[in-house]
């Protein structure tokens, strides 16, 4: 069955460009209405409003066509156990190479992250650092706000005890010499 429909398609090909190659020669369409390949037949059915349509009968196949097609194996050489070391050698001596080639980038990758980590904890540090000097400059600040506040307000009061004392005093004068 597998051998058949194998056949089929390759009959159908050939049709398709045999069909091709006849329309070239015999540019207007003949009034056959049956062609004969090998083992297949094509009868032209009426045609439809979607275009043409075809009948396919298959013969029973020839016998050449079922002989097997095997290929021919390419022949294995053979191989000696001295060949088979040396390939298992090699092997191992890629598979070395590779481990050493992973354990070096390894090293690399841990290394560079080291370094990454230690420049990030510096500028932490740095960060800190600044962040106190500028917390501890702003508290000094404050304070040199408030003891200049606190002084303003002080000689303000000074100033109210003077002026109360110099207006007692002209009471006290005015009592004097009115009173």
């Amino acid at each position: 069955m597998a051998k058949t429909a194998i056949a089929y398609k390759e009959k159908m090909k050939e049709l398709s460009m045999l069909s091709l190659i006849c329309s070239c020669f015999y540019p207007e369409p003949r009034n056959i209405s049956t062609y004969t390949y090998d083992d297949m037949e094509v009868k032209q059915i009426n045609k439809r409003a979607s275009g043409q349509a075809f009948e396919l009968i298959l013969k029973p196949p020839s016998p050449v066509s079922e002989a097997p097609r095997t290929l021919a194996s390419p022949k294995k050489k053979d191989v000696s156990l001295e060949d088979i070391q040396a390939k298992l050698e090699a092997a191992e001596e890629r598979r070395k190479l590779q481990e050493a080639q992973i354990l070096k980038q390894l090293a690399e990758k841990r290394e560079h992250e080291r370094e990454v980590l230690q420049k990030a904890l510096e500028e932490n540090n740095n960060f800190s650092k600044m962040a106190e000097e500028k917390l501890t400059f702003k508290m000094e600040q404050i304070k040199e706000n408030r003891e200049a506040y606190l002084a303003s307000v002080l000689e303000r009061l000074q100033e109210k005890e003077r002026h109360a004392a110099e207006v007692r005093r002209n009471k006290e004068l005015h009592e004097e010499l009115f009173g």
